[in-house]
């Protein structure tokens, strides 16, 4: 018997992550290492076990992710977003949490270019009078 898996693809920042969700014992697996190991921060696996953790799921399903681009914080962020939509595959009626919790919503916030002329995207020179 073939073993059900559920895909979902989650965006942040420049990060982009590949997760599948499949029932089990709480196992996180990201590029074929284990969290702790792959995010190094007690805070970002929090990040990435919040859509679980407040379905009451987190022994339920393991999580297996592939993440491309950005930082971690950025690729944590992604994957949260992917086991939130993969989440919704596994039961509808779970989007009515995950949407108020804001887990549903693409961040699309991303940093702001540099322009000419400029220090950084705002910051301008410093002020010399004499």
């Amino acid at each position: 018997m073939e073993q059900v898996r559920y895909y979902a693809t989650g965006r942040r920042k420049t990060a982009s992550a590949r997760v599948w969700l499949m029932p089990g014992t709480g196992k996180i697996t990201i590029n074929g290492r284990e969290a702790s190991e792959y995010l190094r921060r007690l805070t970002l696996e929090r990040l990435v076990t919040q859509p679980l953790r407040l379905l009451g799921l987190e022994e339920q399903y393991d999580i297996m992710a592939t993440v491309r681009g950005g930082g971690l914080s950025g690729q944590a962020g992604a994957i949260r977003h992917g086991v939130a939509r993969a989440l919704l595959q596994v039961n509808p009626e779970y989007r009515a949490v995950l949407k108020q919790n804001g887990l549903l919503t693409r961040d699309a916030r991303e940093k702001e270019r540099k322009k000419y002329g400029r220090h950084g995207a705002r910051r301008g020179f410093q002020y010399v009078k004499r």
